[in-house]
């Protein structure tokens, strides 16, 4: 009677899982000594590079630079404004100055660096064994490159303060150079302000000839302009009309006066021929002392009528110088008359003839008021070309006299001083940061090499790939050593790992779906990929041996050793499979234990599958008469055909594996090949090394 073998119960859902956490302790512990040899290397090589490299000195000078220049003139060349970020920006670019070739080139001739070997590329190893020396040109652009690659220049942050850092074999060589740089500097800003000014003076000077040559231009053109059009200039304005300025000032004045003298002869005729109470007779000089004279005759006669009489001679004569005093005063008065009368017609007569020479000079004027125009618009352009010309002209001397001053306001404020402590190496950060770089790259070795060629990491892993349970995860080292691999008494140890090979058994059985009264006895067949021989014949051993311990009789069959001591293989497992042997008589149990071995008999000839599986389930149906239990060391699938009846009946398969040591390709082989055999893993058992 054919039977097949029990399904197996279908395979629960497990989380994908490559890697996790707690997986990388294991990666790292196990390839600790991969780890531990690249950080000494790296420990190592930094120690010898710390301890044969000459040893490096560095000095800071520090140097200030203010974005707000000196202001010398106010038309300055440079001129000092500071900028809205405060001169950050404009500071900053005077770090890439202070670098620049100009720099290094006045700092390397000012201390004759190109014949210092530690510069010029000439007290290398390399250049010793070539020989001959390099061009003059070739030993300046090998000491430029030597010095930049010394120096440091740094700006702090918010400050406006560079910082100088030379580096060299020599501590004072290297504040020389620092203070040299800082100095080279200073003169080529100052250099470079310099040379500025000079050329914007040669450029306002090379115009002023150009300015000077249209000023002249524009002169001859206001002067041609004039002496065309008949157009003489006096002060700046044309003679004809200063001319008719003037004559309009005398016309006015004239006109004034004229007026003045026709009211006086008028006030004089209405008067007729008495003006005695006019204003010109109350001025006149001869009228008040006429009139003096006339007062003292007219007391005289008074007085001389009370004393004397009418007819005195005196009185006579009296009387008769008092009417000479009166005519004299008629005579005088008609004299003013008269004179007031020739003022007034002398003054119309030449407001007349200003009048007509004033109405000639507007006639002459309207002629030449069209070419005032043309005039004007001449000098306009000559004012305008003569400013401009003066204009050149102050700024050329004064961008002459910023040639010679210097306007830059940077200065040195710590001059650079010996250092009293090397540099470079440090010896002991090298020697920390080599230990813990070595740690980190050979932690990336070993995950690189890890993932390059996986092996199994967790239970997680083991079950994803396979899509089985793991039963159980087995300690690799055994407990004490004893001649034989069954029966007598248990370590601590072995104590320890019977228990969890007894838990592994329950899993394996509770999940089984062996039917009711099925007349095989109960099986497991252990297999694994050929570097895990030596483990899988240890765990099939110790489940044994566990299931043993509890009162099981256990049948042990291996398929990778014939029985016997002797040279010549002893019957087996194979013989029973070719039907040579009956089951009852190969198996014999171990010494002290209820554990039956069996051996993998003699390869003498071949059997067909089908024979195979058929003496299988007779050797299992017989088994379950004497056994509780049958234990099968499959060895690897893949290389042991013979196994494949057992495959094809046994209950139980369980993937043998140990953990951070089993490549995960060898595990896809082991499955895929039990899968050929048409079955699938119902479990596996991992062996932890590090347990």
């Amino acid at each position: 009677m054919q039977y097949a073998a029990p399904e197996p119960m279908p395979a629960a859902s497990y989380p994908s899982s490559s890697v996790e956490l707690g997986d990388v302790k294991r990666i790292l512990v196990r390839r600790r000594f991969l780890i531990l040899a690249t950080a000494l290397l790296l420990t190592l090589a930094a120690l010898l590079y710390g301890l044969f490299t000459p040893a490096l000195y560095s000095s800071v000078a520090e140097i200030i630079v203010d974005p707000q220049d000196l202001q010398v003139v106010t038309n300055d060349v440079n001129p000092s404004r500071v900028p809205p970020d405060g001169g950050i920006t404009m500071v900053e670019s005077q770090v890439a100055v202070v670098q620049s070739s100009g720099v290094l080139l006045r700092a390397i001739a000012a201390t004759n660096l190109t014949e210092d070997p530690e510069f010029n590329g000439q007290g290398g190893l390399l250049s010793r064994l070539l020989g001959g020396g390099s061009a003059e040109t070739d030993k300046t652009g090998k000491t430029l490159d030597a010095l930049r690659r010394r120096l440091a220049v740094k700006r702090a942050d918010k400050v406006l303060v560079l910082d100088v850092i030379v580096t060299a074999k020599s501590a004072d060589k290297a504040a020389m150079l620092a203070n040299a740089i800082a100095q080279a500097y200073l003169a080529d800003q100052a250099s470079a302000r310099a040379k500025m000014a000079t050329d914007a003076s040669d450029s306002i000077t090379a115009r002023l000839d150009e300015q000077r040559k249209r000023v002249q231009q524009a002169e001859n053109a206001v002067e041609a302009y004039k002496s065309a059009n008949n157009m003489v200039m006096a002060a700046g304005n044309l003679v004809s009309d200063q001319e008719l300025t003037e004559i309009n000032t005398q016309l006015s004045a004239a006109q004034s006066r004229t007026a003045a003298l026709k009211a006086q002869v008028d006030q004089l005729r209405k008067q007729g021929g008495a003006p005695d109470a006019t204003s010109e007779a109350m001025r006149s000089s001869v009228i008040s002392s006429l009139r003096t004279q006339e007062a003292t005759l007219v007391d005289q006669l008074s007085q001389l009528g009370t004393e004397l009489g009418p007819r005195h001679p005196s009185m006579i004569a009296a009387q008769q110088q008092l009417r000479d005093t009166r005519q004299l005063i008629a005579r005088e008065l008609g004299r003013i008359v008269t004179a007031a009368e020739t003022d007034y017609e002398r003054a119309l007569a030449n407001q007349q003839a200003l009048e007509a020479k004033v109405a000639g000079m507007k006639s002459k004027s309207l002629d030449t008021d069209q070419a005032s125009v043309k005039l004007r618009e001449l000098q306009r352009d000559l004012e305008a070309v003569r400013s401009v010309y003066a204009t050149y002209l102050q700024r050329a001397q004064e961008t002459r006299e910023q040639v010679n001053v210097d306007s830059t306001n940077a200065r040195i404020i710590s001059s650079a001083m010996p250092a009293l402590k090397k540099s470079w190496p440090p010896l002991l950060l090298l020697v920390f940061g080599a230990f813990f770089g070595g740690l980190g790259l050979g932690t990336g070795m070993a995950l690189i090499a890890e993932y390059s060629s996986p092996t199994v990491l967790s239970s997680a892993q083991m079950q994803s790939a396979i899509d089985a349970p793991v039963v159980g995860v087995l300690p690799a080292k055994p407990a004490r050593r004893r001649w034989w691999p069954f029966g007598g008494a248990a370590t601590p140890a072995g104590q320890k790992m019977d228990a969890v090979a007894g838990l592994a058994l329950r899993r394996l059985f509770a999940s089984s779906r062996r039917p009711p009264n099925w007349p095989l006895v109960p099986s497991i067949l252990l297999t694994s990929a050929p570097e895990d021989a030596v483990q899988r014949g240890r765990v099939a051993r110790l489940l044994a041996n566990a299931a043993g311990a509890r009162g099981s009789r256990v049948l042990f069959i291996d398929t990778n050793k014939a029985g016997g001591s002797q040279k010549e293989p002893q019957p087996g497992l194979l013989d029973v499979l070719r039907g040579e042997y009956p089951f009852e008589t190969l198996s014999q149990y171990a010494p002290g234990s209820n554990v039956a071995v069996l051996g993998k008999g003699r390869p003498k000839a071949a059997f067909s599958e089908a024979q195979g599986v058929y003496f299988t389930q007779h050797m299992l149906a017989q088994a379950s008469r004497n056994f509780d239990l049958v234990v099968v060391d499959g060895g690897a699938l893949a290389d042991n055909l013979n196994a494949s009846p057992l495959v094809a009946m046994v209950d139980e398969i369980v993937l043998v594996a140990t953990l951070n040591a089993t490549p995960m390709r060898d595990v896809t082989a082991a499955s895929q090949a039990i899968s050929v055999m048409g079955r699938l893993p119902t479990g596996a058992l991992l062996v932890d090394e590090a347990a």
